[in-house]
């Protein structure tokens, strides 16, 4: 903890206007929103009172170190007043999920999260994997998730594809019914053979609402819909319906029996454990996802030291993370289970959240006795598990920190590296990546892409020079790095000192030298080269970073050219210039997201009449038929 009187004159006169601002507040419910000096939003929360809250911060009383560090970032502070907390709370969960504020409880990024999409309004569905929950109504489009990783969403999706024998081919139908040769997976059994016409629409469809029970968790109920099908079928001599159903019936069963069965099989509940660590170095959750009484699903979440949520007391935050937690998520059952003790108050506006977000009444309680109480005790084991291995990593990275800080004679262990490359197809297409690395551990959602435009030919030092004097032209992007890595030698730390000069910066920065395998073997400074291959973790970690980077930028600026020959090859219909080409593939953004789409899906393009989406559809499929 630290207190107040450590503050210059200058942070306690900014703190004490502040507390003079929050002291005019209403006492009502509503969000304040924290910005930094470069009105960057680093904090949302919310208030049943917001100024008993709000000036509470700017107060001179003692708050925990993380709650000081963001208090002392604050410049200025906005306030949304609410009709009540509830509204209060689903506005604050919004804010956070839209800016992603640095000081607020972080999650995994939900957007690395996939989904399983159920094109339902399709005549014939299908099961894709998404990374991006789309806003259509349910009778367009169903989604299940998110999922801990896609290597889970394509494990289910197989097993979907193979029990109820779901195509897996690229074709359309009913459009291509007919016109294709039988597949290997037909002559095999494996699919129900649309293509040949040998399931209706109408089958299908009772097939695909097995499914979408299925995943939603309950296999008994999508067992006992089969098996009333399958007498149906037979009654009808349509045996061949019913052996599908059998053998559905048979994979489902299997699919049951390996299932991690932690309840009795009608319990489907949502179970959250939290794990600290004693000396407060780290803490987890773990959602145990519980369907059918088997565990569907885990998901856990680490946070560090300056990131540990506080579970109880007058400012528990409780509420946030488990607003954020279900923010995402497409399902939420009647019950959750929480290991943690929750104030009858704050347990009664999450479980109203909830309600609110599921269409149905959702109670929260934290068990005492039971199977309940194993569930939470199951899914603290597993926070806690994931806790230790979270310390683990987190050591063995700051180890390594402090090595590569040792090694460039840095003043300060880097917590925050930004790493630049370079990549161009010719004057044509030059870009410049970069990427970013916080704690050992890269953060995606930070990454940058610099198109460097005006280069009459390829320059290396003027695109590398470009891209750093604009990254540094907008602090916005979050804190300016403790380290700068270059994809380059010294002829890129020389051109850089020139900008850093300018700019006024004094952050280090050095080159990446590579050998002839196209790998890390230095340290490159203005005035020679600093070998890592003496120490085997700082060697990984840099040829870590400088093989993301390359692959990043390298990547990117493929589908930049990728989308220009797209562009330019959709100029070759009758119709479509330069300006409705690059609107089509705006709104599609792949040539292979455009190929499946319907003619009048590409009418509904701003500027794209149905002539035009017409003449487009033929021309990506005149070859096919």
């Amino acid at each position: 903890m630290m207190k107040n009187v450590n503050l210059t004159n200058e942070a306690k006169l900014r703190r004490s206007a502040l507390f003079r601002e929050a002291s005019e507040l209403p006492l009502s419910p509503g969000v304040y929103i924290m910005r930094d000096k470069n009105d960057n939003i680093i904090y949302v929360g919310k208030s049943r009172a917001l100024k008993n809250r709000v000036s509470q911060y700017f107060s001179d009383t003692v708050h925990q170190i993380k709650t000081e560090k963001m208090v002392s970032s604050v410049a200025r502070f906005e306030t949304i007043v609410c009709k009540t907390e509830m509204e209060a709370l689903t506005l604050e969960a919004s804010l956070i999920k839209r800016h992603e504020p640095k000081y607020n409880i972080k999650l995994k990024d939900a957007k690395s999260y996939p989904y399983i999409k159920v094109t339902v309004a399709d005549e014939f569905p299908r099961l894709t994997v998404t990374r991006k929950r789309g806003s259509e109504k349910s009778t367009e489009a169903l989604y299940f998730g998110p999922y801990s990783s896609a290597a889970a969403v394509r494990d289910i999706i197989t097993s979907m594809e193979r029990i109820f024998m779901l195509p897996t081919c690229r074709h359309e139908f009913p459009r291509d019914i007919g016109k294709v040769g039988s597949c290997v997976y037909d002559q095999m059994g494996r699919c129900s053979g649309i293509c040949r016409g040998r399931i209706s629409s109408e089958e299908y469809k009772e097939n695909l609402k097995s499914v979408i029970t299925v995943l939603r968790g309950d296999i008994r109920r999508a067992v006992a819909e089969l098996t009333e099908r399958m007498s149906d079928y037979a009654e009808k001599e349509n045996y061949e319906a019913a052996a599908r159903c059998r053998d559905s019936i048979r994979s489902l069963e299997r699919l049951k029996e390996r299932q991690n069965v932690v309840a009795s099989p009608e319990t489907e509940r949502d179970v959250i454990g939290y794990y600290a660590d004693a000396d407060g170095v780290c803490a987890a959750m773990t959602l145990l996802v519980i369907r059918g009484g088997a565990v569907a699903d885990r998901q856990d979440f680490e946070f560090g030291a300056e990131r540990i949520p506080e579970l109880g007391g007058e400012h528990s935050s409780a509420s946030e993370l488990i607003s954020l937690l279900y923010s995402s998520r497409e399902y939420i059952p009647h019950e959750v289970l929480v290991s943690f003790e929750l104030a009858e108050e704050e347990k009664n506006l999450i479980a109203e959240f909830l309600s609110e977000r599921a269409g149905h009444r959702v109670s929260v309680r934290t068990p005492e006795r039971g199977e309940g109480k194993q569930l939470t005790e199951l899914a603290v084991d597993n926070a806690e598990h994931a806790a230790e291995k979270y310390k683990s990593r987190a050591k063995s990275d700051l180890e390594t920190s402090v090595k590569l800080a040792s090694m460039l004679g840095l003043e300060v262990v880097p917590e925050r590296i930004e790493c630049y490359d370079i990549s161009n197809l010719g004057a044509e297409h030059i870009t410049a990546g970069m990427i970013v690395s916080e704690g050992g551990r890269l953060k995606k959602s930070a990454y940058r892409l610099f198109s460097i435009e005006g280069k009459s030919a390829p320059d290396d030092y003027a695109a590398m020079s470009e891209a750093i004097r604009r990254r540094l032209s907008h602090p916005e992007w979050g804190d300016f790095p403790d380290l700068i890595l270059l994809d380059g030698g010294r002829g890129h730390v020389g051109v850089i000192k020139s900008v850093m000069r300018e700019s006024g910066c004094e952050i280090p920065f050095f080159g990446m030298v590579k050998d002839e395998h196209h790998k890390s073997r230095a340290i490159a400074t203005e005035d020679g080269e600093i070998s890592i291959a003496r120490e085997q973790s700082v060697f990984q970690f840099v040829y870590r970073l400088s093989e993301e980077v390359h692959r990043f930028t390298v990547s990117s600026m493929h589908k930049a050219k990728s989308k220009t020959l797209s562009r330019s090859s959709l100029t070759n219909v009758k119709g479509i210039g330069a300006a409705k080409a690059k609107a089509v593939m705006s709104h599609f953004g792949t040539m292979k997201n455009l190929r499946s789409a319907r003619a009048d899906e590409i009418a509904e393009v701003r500027g794209i009449s149905e002539a035009n989406a017409d003449a487009i559809y033929e021309f990506l499929h005149k070859n096919e038929n």
